[in-house]
């Protein structure tokens, strides 16, 4: 019995550490936003008819943020693009730039419609507007972690600005991709393999 007891005090510390490991690295791993993007959104509002939409990727253990965006029917040609946060209020309010200004690096100017894909380094200083990162630390790690946890609590948007609206003609909050939990929602086999 005294061997025992010796092996299970070993055992029980052993397993809580390996869950805890195991849960660390679940939330470390990759998280997909969705973005909505639209006239009414933005703050002021307005009536804009052009759409968009976007994924954000946030990867903390590869310190990457990736964005692909999809936009058509502006009014003005596209002037800006970035991410801003974080808003006092999730997914309300306005917030400063966080990200590259007054564009992300390629994405396409003078144009009432287009796409966009491109991977931000969070560990470099040109991913950020440098003022967001003076107010965040002045550190890049700091800045890293702030933007992340501001996109996680809904306090991150992104948004296009236009020769229409030059504070941004449409805007969407960032939400957590949402994946199917039931099977009866994903489909038949068939389709998956069509």
């Amino acid at each position: 019995m005294h061997l025992s007891r010796r092996i299970g005090s070993r055992i029980v510390p052993a397993l809580i550490i390996s869950m805890l490991v195991a849960a660390a690295a679940v939330q470390a791993a990759p998280i997909a936003y969705t973005v909505n993007l639209d006239g009414p959104s933005e703050s002021p509002p307005n009536a804009s008819p052009g759409t968009g939409f976007a994924t954000i990727v946030v990867d903390p253990v590869a310190h990457t943020l990736q964005i692909s965006v999809t936009f058509s029917g502006l009014i003005g040609a596209t002037t800006a693009s970035h991410i801003h946060a974080a808003t006092a209020v999730a997914f309300t309010g306005t917030a400063g730039v966080a990200t590259t200004t007054p564009y992300f690096a390629g994405f396409p100017i003078g144009v009432t419609s287009g796409t966009y894909n491109n991977t931000l380094d969070m560990t470099l200083a040109s991913s950020y507007n440098p003022a967001y990162v003076t107010a965040h630390g002045g550190t890049t790690s700091q800045s890293e972690t702030d933007l992340f946890a501001a996109i996680a609590a809904g306090k991150a948007y992104l948004n296009i600005h236009s020769q229409f609206a030059t504070g941004g003609e449409i805007r969407g909050f960032l939400v957590p991709q949402t994946v199917p939990t039931q099977p009866s929602t994903w489909g038949s086999i068939k389709a998956l393999y069509r």
